[in-house]
């Protein structure tokens, strides 16, 4: 009876510990309104362009510079070619949030190899790499991601390439601290006494116990990642018009900003809301999956 009972605390120690991580996010009141911004703005921009009656390429030259609110069913009223600013809000937020969740992906990828075998080799091997990496964040990462992009071609594809290359380095510092803290600890030795590969126990031992942090720095990442797009874009290394996207609409918008503000504040303030609403949620994630917190 004894044996049983312990195997089932086992087992729902980590339901309850998810539990009361959900509830300490719950009674995070940024990062509801973080996720409840976050989950607007991806329905928004993936569902709203097949919604919206206009087209954000289609040209009323007879329509230009409409004020919001003042021009019948253009509610974000018309930039200077007369295009919707609504559906070129969306069609240009699918793009920011594309190239943020997509450059994300890849740097926490590239983070989590590096840093996983640099905390588990350590020696010269994780010595050299954290070297590289701390190398790689000497310098500021604006004026590396303007540098990487001006000697390529700017597609989505190439920006998002561009800033994951500037934004795993965080990811890998993380990512190598927690395997190296856990690499002593008594399963990972226990399977290394079992004669378990290396690669076992980095990626099915090691690796899932440190997914908290990470959790939290790729979130932190989305929010870094469609700032940084919409300073290169603004910049006019970006992405590319006609193609919009919120930093390429602040950089056409300069022009206009006393005749026609709303160009600025409409992109800027989404902009804002989309990297508020992430770093919120990251705050959140920190605050529910810290250990410290977990009390039983």
């Amino acid at each position: 009876m004894t044996e049983a009972t312990d195997i089932a605390a086992t087992v729902a120690r980590p339901s309850r510990a998810r539990s009361r991580a959900l509830a300490r996010f719950v009674r995070h009141r940024l990062a509801l309104f973080g996720l409840a911004a976050i989950v607007v703005l991806v329905l928004l921009c993936a569902a709203g362009p097949y919604l919206w009656p206009y087209n954000d390429l289609r040209i009323n030259m007879r329509q230009r510079f409409a004020e919001p609110l003042l021009a019948g069913l253009h509610v974000f009223g018309t930039d200077e070619l007369g295009r919707d600013m609504l559906a070129r809000l969306m069609m240009a937020g699918r793009v920011s949030l594309t190239v943020g969740f997509a450059a994300m992906a890849i740097s926490t990828l590239v983070g989590i190899l590096v840093g996983t075998l640099a905390g588990y080799f350590g020696g010269m091997i994780g010595t050299a790499l954290m070297r590289f990496v701390d190398a790689v964040l000497c310098f500021p990462s604006i004026f590396l991601l303007l540098a990487l992009a001006a000697f390529v071609q700017p597609t989505l594809l190439s920006i998002t390439l561009v800033i994951a290359a500037t934004a795993w380095m965080e990811v890998a510092r993380v990512v190598e601290a927690q395997i190296r803290s856990l690499r002593e600890r008594d399963f990972a030795l226990a399977s290394e006494a079992l004669g378990a590969s290396d690669a076992h126990i980095m990626f099915r031992e090691l690796l899932p116990n440190a997914i908290a942090p990470i959790v939290v720095a790729s979130t932190l990442n989305v929010a870094r990642a469609i700032l940084l797009e919409a300073y290169v874009s603004y910049l006019g290394y970006g992405i590319q018009p006609p193609v919009p996207s919120w930093g390429n609409m602040l950089n056409n918008a300069q022009e206009y900003l006393v005749t026609a503000p709303w160009l600025a504040l409409l992109p800027g303030l989404l902009i804002t809301l989309a990297v508020t609403g992430f770093n919120f949620v990251g705050d959140g994630l920190r605050d529910a999956l810290d250990p410290r917190l977990d009390i039983s």
